[in-house]
């Protein structure tokens, strides 16, 4: 069985001290090697919260997150940014690019203060975004771009570090359909057997992209499903 990568353990979530909020319930999940999953649910339903989480952006109320198997809540402000950075690489809705920077600036800028070359930088730079299929647009600015292809820069950057695990919240929500299905593919592409991929939506239908699927409802994981990649059904 693959290596559990990163794991929720009865992990509950709660805002507020005068009016509590539950965002998430007691939910336990593991995400392996090799996953590709998504995490679907209405607004509201707790799974930003769970990205939050997942993202080590946030800590539990109670309940345990383990990355590769040690607790995060162990690990002082400083360590848990350094593992974030080693370990998760993050895809938003609004791609986050550096406007005065080409294609390869940004995705370089990810390994800045790594102790590595410029031309070592440059080199892997170059490689992430031939992955995605944008070595060619190396020397191109956000603002010469489309969506579609600001999001693989974006994408790009996110596993130029090759963390374990990529996040992806709400991917396509900035794209039209076809620029939509052309990132989703890509996300299948890059997934290896040592890393996951996990894409955070409320849309079913990208959710049908992925291998397995989490379904989420008032803070509670209801339905944990293996689907067929090409069809989107169990």
């Amino acid at each position: 069985m693959s290596d559990v990568l990163l794991s929720l353990d009865c992990v509950s979530r709660v805002y507020g001290e005068q009016v509590k909020v539950h965002a998430l319930r007691d939910v336990s999940l593991e995400i392996r090697a090799g996953d590709f999953l998504s995490i679907v649910g209405p607004s509201g339903s707790g799974k930003s919260t769970m990205l939050g989480l997942l993202g080590v952006l946030d800590l539990p109320t109670t309940g345990t997150i383990r990355v590769q198997g040690d607790d995060v809540a162990d690990l002082g402000d400083a360590a848990r940014s350094r593992l974030r950075g080693d370990a998760i690489g993050f895809v938003f809705q609004q791609f986050h690019l550096i406007p005065h920077l080409t294609a390869a600036g940004n995705v370089e800028a990810a390994l800045l203060y790594r102790g590595l070359s410029a031309k070592e930088r440059r080199r892997r730079a170059f490689e992430a975004l031939r992955k995605v299929g944008l070595d060619h647009r190396h020397d191109h600015r956000p603002i010469q771009m489309s969506g579609g292809e600001q999001q693989r820069v974006a994408i790009a950057r996110a596993i130029v570090t090759e963390p374990l695990v990529v996040l992806a919240d709400e991917p396509t929500g900035a794209l039209d359909s076809t620029n939509a299905a052309n990132v989703l593919e890509i996300f299948a592409e890059i997934q290896t057997p040592d890393r996951a991929i996990c894409i955070v939506t409320h849309d079913h239908a990208v959710a049908g992209y992925t291998r397995r699927r989490i379904s989420m409802l008032d803070g509670e994981i209801v339905s944990d499903e293996r689907l067929d990649p090409s069809t989107g059904v169990r």
